[in-house]
């Protein structure tokens, strides 16, 4: 599947955050990486983030090689929602995943 998204973050934050995000959320590790992408790899499949740089805003597209049901393709989704739009947007991160799917005990 495909994901685009604007934000306000840079480059390096939006691929940091990328990284970081999940990594933690899914067992994949980064198995490439360049100024404008990365790469991650695991059981569950595949996703290629990259990011451009265009005037304010930073551009974001996601391939993966799930459908847009697979675990994977949630989590990107999650990762993609986290991100401000706006410069002083601020996103909260959840340890639930998304639509309310709990990962620890309550």
């Amino acid at each position: 599947m495909t994901y685009e998204r604007l934000t306000a973050l840079s480059i390096a934050e939006v691929l940091q955050r990328a990284e970081e995000i999940l990594t933690a959320r899914i067992p994949t590790k980064k198995t490439a990486s360049d100024g404008h992408s990365i790469r991650l790899e695991g059981g569950d499949g595949t996703a290629v983030i990259e990011a451009h740089r265009h005037g304010m805003e930073t551009s974001i597209h996601v391939t993966t090689d799930q459908l847009r049901t697979s675990r994977l393709d949630t989590e990107v989704q999650y990762f993609l929602t986290v991100l401000p739009y706006q410069p002083g947007d601020v996103k909260a991160r959840a340890d639930a995943a998304p639509g309310g799917l709990s990962r620890g005990a309550a």
